[in-house]
């Protein structure tokens, strides 16, 4: 047995649930590393966009999709770090100020601004998740990463403080404790797919991460190493395989079969001879479907969506301040063609965010786009390892020195946002 210590993540997407289990190493206080023991993949029940609709069928899909990653990984897993998003999250920014006793600014003189700028009353069917220092300012100096050790008589900060709906939250919460396990902390998807696929390069250079799930397309803005703004668009994965349905004819199951088989989101890589034979069922006989028609379906849905985020990103004030470019993941990062039709509406190089960098163990099992967001709550829980000590241990319950940690730190993630 190892006593290395173990984190668990859950990321309950619309279509699929994936549990993460892994044992951090490697050089933990700065470093950690993640060696991947077991992963669970299962379809989602009992969720819509995001969002908890029916607690029992959520439990089963959490419960199934746990179990088969702990099973593999050979431990247990208690705490988890999960992943929330949807409609109902808001990002807005806070400042802070406060005056500097002593001629030198110390930690706890950044810790008190901080507590100033996250200060900010909350409505009660709402609650914090994160409070992300964005920038200091001494005096009248700014752009200040951080201000210990200068010298000052005026500290400020300005905060990005990240809310979710109390409801969607306290459900999600309900559902993993009924499959038997502990939330560890509720982590946002985008961010946490950012720590999996982002290169810190890209975060200073200016880059937007957009995840395309089954129910949501979610979508985060980095610029000068820090989030500057996030976003959902109402549309998916779900979303195009329902187009489908409408515009060729055929049923939802056979919508899913040959988006996933044949499926493309760029006409010009198509040839327009080619068809798709579907398979008789039902009162329908053998088929046959244009690829390109099927094509043109998912080209249509897909560029809707990019426009949407480009018109996100244009709101908030960064069109032609993305150096990074572009980074595609969820599952929808998987489709044929979607990177070139990404970079026709964004004017931008755009790639896929495929997780891998500080990854050893079952690396195998979570190389593609939809498992960016569990590596990267897996990631967190790693961080959150070197922060407070003892996440979990084989054999063992999470140390109690990361609870009384926990709710100081959890809000303060500028080593990581």
């Amino acid at each position: 047995m190892t006593s290395e210590p173990i984190v668990a993540a859950l990321d309950i997407g619309t279509a699929y649930t994936t549990a993460l289990v892994a044992a951090v190493h490697g050089d933990v206080p700065r470093a950690p590393r993640l060696k991947v023991l077991g992963v669970g993949h299962t379809r989602t029940m009992g969720l819509r966009r995001g969002m908890v609709s029916d607690i029992e069928e959520a439990t089963r899909s959490i419960r199934a999709a746990v179990e088969e990653a702990t099973h593999l990984a050979g431990v247990a897993a208690d705490g988890l770090f999960v992943g929330i998003a949807g409609e109902h999250v808001r990002a807005m920014t806070s400042s802070g100020v406060v005056a500097i006793s002593g001629h030198e600014i110390t930690r706890p003189d950044v810790e008190r601004v901080n507590e100033v700028a996250r200060a900010m009353a909350i409505p009660q069917d709402r609650e914090l998740l994160h409070a992300i220092p964005q920038e200091y300012r001494v005096d009248k100096v700014d752009g200040i990463r951080d201000p210990v050790g200068m010298i000052g008589t005026r500290l400020e900060t300005e905060m990005y403080l990240v809310t979710i709906g109390s409801s969607p939250a306290m459900n999600l919460r309900k559902a993993i404790e009924r499959a038997g396990y502990r939330t560890r902390e509720l982590v946002l998807e985008p961010l946490a797919s950012a720590l999996a696929v982002l290169t810190e390069e890209e975060k200073e250079l200016g880059v937007v991460l957009v995840e395309l799930g089954a129910g949501t397309t979610d979508l985060a803005v980095f610029h000068e190493g820090k989030i500057r703004h996030l976003g959902t668009i109402p549309f998916g994965g779900q979303t195009v395989t329902s187009d489908l349905v409408q515009g060729l004819g055929i049923t939802q199951h056979d919508a899913e079969q040959i988006k996933d088989a044949y499926g493309c989101a760029y006409e010009p890589l198509i040839d327009p001879q080619q068809v798709i034979a579907m398979p008789a069922s039902g009162a329908h006989g053998e088929r046959h479907i244009s690829r390109e028609l099927m094509t043109h379906i998912i080209h249509q849905r897909m560029d809707e969506i990019f426009e949407k985020a480009q018109r996100e990103v244009h709101q908030a004030g960064f069109t032609g301040r993305l150096n990074g470019g572009v980074v595609l993941t969820g599952g929808g990062a998987s489709l044929e063609g979607i990177r070139e039709l990404a970079a026709d509406v964004f004017g931008l190089g755009v790639r896929i965010g495929v997780p891998g960098a500080k990854l050893d163990g079952l690396v195998e099992n979570v190389t593609q786009p939809q498992f960016a967001t569990a590596v990267g709550l897996a990631l967190y829980g790693a961080h959150r390892e070197a922060l407070g000590g003892v996440v979990a241990r084989k054999g063992g319950r999470p140390g109690a020195s990361v609870d009384k940690l926990a709710s100081r730190v959890k809000t303060w993630l500028q080593d990581f946002f």
